[in-house]
């Protein structure tokens, strides 16, 4: 049990977010069990960001996680599990409607109800896109630190292996080959 327990708590740390990014600037993955911290928007400013893509042109589900994906700079998406339902619940209060489509997929556009309700919360909107680019900013900062990252990983996973007498010889031999493989592969770059 216990080498299982290490297992998700590093799977976690070897992820695309450092820890200390989550704690300082309030952002982190938001997939998985291991990182998350609670939700990034509330089900209301989700409801605007979804709204305000299908105002700019209609759209599908996947599209507009890929859309909040990228305006993210690839920070945050949202899961299919809370687009879908914000979907039908945006249909429901008559905000959007089904736009003809070519492919299988639903898209949805605004409806004029819709339009309206952005308009009342328009500063809002411009804040929760905000958001969205500020979190694509703090992510290229953090990605500089990404090797440093990469280093304290390779530390802990040495610490408990090794240090923690798991290592046979044999596996301490590979450990060491490793390595040394990935140095040399770095010093080669140019």
């Amino acid at each position: 049990m216990r080498g299982r327990h290490f297992a998700r708590k590093m799977a976690w740390k070897v992820g695309r977010f450092p820890v200390e990014f989550e704690m300082e600037a309030g952002f982190g993955p938001q997939r998985g069990r291991g990182g998350r911290r609670g939700k990034l928007f509330d089900g209301n400013e989700l409801r605007l960001i979804l709204l305000k893509l299908i105002a700019d042109q209609p759209r599908h589900g996947y599209d507009l996680i890929k859309a909040i994906e990228e305006l993210s700079d690839g920070a945050y998406a949202p899961s299919p599990g809370v687009v879908y339902p914000t979907l039908t619940m945006l249909v429901d209060m008559g905000l959007i409607g089904e736009a003809q489509s070519d492919g299988a997929k639903r898209s949805f556009a605004i409806t004029n109800e819709g339009t309206a309700h952005l308009e009342a919360h328009a500063e809002q909107v411009e804040a929760l896109f905000a958001r969205l680019a500020a979190m694509g900013e703090a992510r290229a900062k953090i990605d500089r630190h990404a090797v440093r990252r990469a280093m304290g990983n390779l530390r802990e996973v040495l610490m408990h292996k090794v240090a923690g007498g798991q290592a046979t010889d044999e596996m301490i031999d590979a450990i060491v080959a490793a390595i040394d493989e990935t140095a040399q592969k770095i010093e080669r770059m140019k």
